[in-house]
């Protein structure tokens, strides 16, 4: 048996567990289980199989096992926003319900109406961008539609602490996480009980909060009899986008960042975090980070609509096509002009997102795409414009100027995107590591075990790892 770690990397749509190494000072990835996720309707609700992906985190620790690794540490990250809660026996109560599903609908405006919450005032205190399906609203959501369930509810667990909970049987709640709630101060790290308390939210359900690199436990007798091993379970920056950053192989201070996913999350790490009214009206974020760090960022819909136009494009002729079909067929249509606003709404959840980009090229008196290939091109033109807005704010807010922008994450495989990208914000774009999610998560495991003495060596082995492409502006 070969001695690693192990992330447990979960997105939207799939997850993988990938071992790591570190061999002569480089670190090496192995792929060592992948499987399926999404949300299905459930009781009126788009929730997340959870059960499924419980399983699937101990289907995957077993193929490590059978492949010949014995992980000495495990962690799992996963995206941010959503939570279970748990009964005073520690059972889950009610469905995991997913981020997009339509329940938060109004619930800002409700706040204001009837706690006298202002949007401005909530992001003077946590920093947080406003997003509909932020945790904060999601949970007035349940008190408004079931507040039976807070009421026994004792435990209040992200998606990420859950599955922790399962594996070692401690609760917890991980910081970069927990301050996507929107209830987690920004200065004081820490949750913020008077808002709480304003709100009516029971104080005692949100646990202690943890840092990145703190040891949960063991895996329970009973789970290191399925999987044939044991383990320490330990906490990465459980929000996928916190690891992503920490594997950015930054030139210098002066790079931006690109997270690119089903979500693209464009920013930097600052020190300290920005509550301005000016950052306010810009909605960019102050997400918790490693070592306290605040990665200071805007949410933008990212490949989601791509992924949903393949998706559609499979049930329409029984066959996906790839993604280098897509992007082929957006080069052939490389000149069509028409933008959509990626952050819209509407985009969230349509129930056609061709459709929908169609519909919203009418509305804005566009011309409207006629076949695949122009809607693709439509996509690529309004994320990279959205990114070439979102790198001019930054600039503005922080009164930096930035000379790169280093993509991660399964986007920077898009060759196509990259270079567009490079084009529409005039800055060299360096892509890679394409696993950036899972090998942040594992940076923080290696220098836990002393791999590594900090992150800024654990950085500079990436440079020596991973193959970083550059685009140009043209």
């Amino acid at each position: 048996m070969q001695t690693c770690t192990l992330a447990v990397d979960i997105g939207a749509s799939s997850g993988r567990h990938i071992v790591g190494t570190v061999q002569d000072g480089r670190i090496v990835l192995q792929e060592v289980y992948r499987f399926e996720n999404g949300v299905r309707r459930k009781d009126g609700h788009l929730c997340w199989d959870i059960d499924t992906l419980a399983r699937e985190v101990i289907n995957g620790l077993r193929a490590a096992h059978d492949a010949g690794f014995a992980p000495a540490t495990i962690g799992i990250d996963t995206w941010a926003v959503d939570f279970v809660l748990l009964d005073e026996a520690g059972q889950r109560i009610g469905d995991a319900v997913a981020y997009r599903d339509e329940r938060t609908e109004g619930i800002r405006e409700a706040l204001e109406k009837e706690y006298g919450l202002t949007f401005a005032e909530h992001y003077a205190r946590t920093g947080i961008q406003y997003q509909p399906f932020n945790t904060v609203y999601q949970l007035m959501a349940l008190k408004k539609e079931h507040p039976e369930q807070l009421a026994a509810a004792r435990t209040f667990l992200m998606v990420p602490d859950y599955l922790n909970y399962l594996l070692c049987g401690v609760a917890a709640n991980e910081y970069t996480n927990a301050s996507t709630t929107a209830l987690v101060g920004a200065d004081s790290k820490d949750w913020d009980d008077a808002l709480l308390q304003r709100l009516g939210l029971p104080r005692g359900i949100f646990q202690p909060i943890k840092t990145a690199g703190t040891v949960l436990g063991h895996l329970t007798p009973a789970v290191q009899a399925e999987v044939g091993f044991d383990a320490e379970v330990i906490l990465p920056a459980t929000h996928d986008t916190g690891s992503a950053f920490l594997a950015v192989p930054a030139r210098d201070e002066f790079a931006a960042y690109l997270s690119s996913g089903t979500w693209s999350l464009l920013g930097v790490e600052n020190p300290r975090a920005i509550t301005n009214p000016e950052s306010c009206a810009a909605n960019f974020t102050n997400e918790g980070g490693y070592e306290y760090r605040y990665r200071y960022l805007k949410n933008i819909m990212g490949l989601w609509m791509i992924q949903s136009i393949r998706r559609e494009l499979g049930e329409q002729t029984g066959t996906r096509p790839s993604f280098p079909e897509l992007i082929a067929a957006a080069k052939e249509a490389a000149d069509f002009p028409s933008c959509v606003d990626p952050d819209d709404n509407r985009f969230l959840a349509p129930e056609s997102m061709i459709e929908e980009v169609k519909a919203a090229c009418a509305d804005t008196q566009q011309r409207v795409p006629a076949t695949t290939g122009e809607v693709m091109q439509c996509v690529y033109n309004s994320l990279t414009q959205d990114y070439r807005r979102a790198v001019e704010k930054l600039q503005t807010l922080t009164g930096k100027t930035y000379t790169s922008l280093n993509i991660v994450g399964g986007g920077s495989q898009d060759a196509y995107l990259n270079q567009q990208t490079a084009n529409a914000t005039g800055l060299p774009v360096f892509a890679g590591p394409t696993e950036g999610t899972a090998l942040g998560n594992l940076m923080v495991q290696f220098i836990h075990a002393g791999v590594f003495k900090d992150l800024a060596e654990a950085r500079a082995a990436i440079k020596h790892s991973f193959e970083i492409t550059e685009y140009q502006p043209q």
